[in-house]
């Protein structure tokens, strides 16, 4: 996802959506043009659309724009995560505003709380939506479920500095 086009599925309250390229970037800051009062994306055959935020459920950025498919072109079939997610973040679980129900693993970083929104892997990372946008006016209820570390770190906060070694490497361990 290193192009400055991005295809997007912008989905609305009244169940809509419309399918183009973002314009912007992936961060939340410039996420369609989350600066602005509207949501603008590049639709298939070049036109800008501009969708007010308060309308927009959320923006899956896909791997592919749907053709054809009118009913699910997210192709968003997993809403929640079967087991423990692997990767490192914050595993969040969100209501939306229309009662849905959402999981996802977010950065742990800023953009939880200063944000215009939510940047969310979802829990099938291979289906067609590789990344959602929640704005936050979408989001009614948010509750963090766990926070997934990476080994690295843990590995780290094992050996905090000043802690002596139970069994150090430099001692002689040759019985004799």
């Amino acid at each position: 996802m290193a192009s400055a086009r991005k295809p997007v599925i912008v989905r609305k309250f009244s169940r809509d959506w419309s399918a183009g390229y973002a314009v912007g970037g992936v961060s939340p800051g410039s996420v369609g043009g989350v600066s602005s009062v509207d949501c603008e994306i590049l639709d298939v055959t070049g036109k800008v659309l501009r969708i007010p935020w308060p309308e927009v459920k959320w923006v899956c950025y896909v791997r592919d724009l749907p053709q054809g498919e009118s009913a699910n072109p997210e192709r968003l079939m997993q809403k929640r995560f079967a087991t423990r997610p692997r990767t490192a973040g914050l595993w969040l679980r969100m209501t939306l505003t229309d009662g849905e129900e959402l999981e996802g693993l977010a950065a742990n970083d800023r953009s939880l709380v200063d944000g215009a929104g939510l940047l969310l892997t979802p829990p099938d990372t291979r289906s067609n939506t590789q990344r959602i946008y929640l704005p936050r006016g979408s989001i009614q209820t948010l509750e963090v479920v766990s926070l997934i570390g990476s080994a690295s770190r843990k590995h780290l906060a094992a050996t905090a500095p000043g802690q002596p070694e139970l069994f150090p490497a430099d001692m002689d361990t040759t019985l004799g």
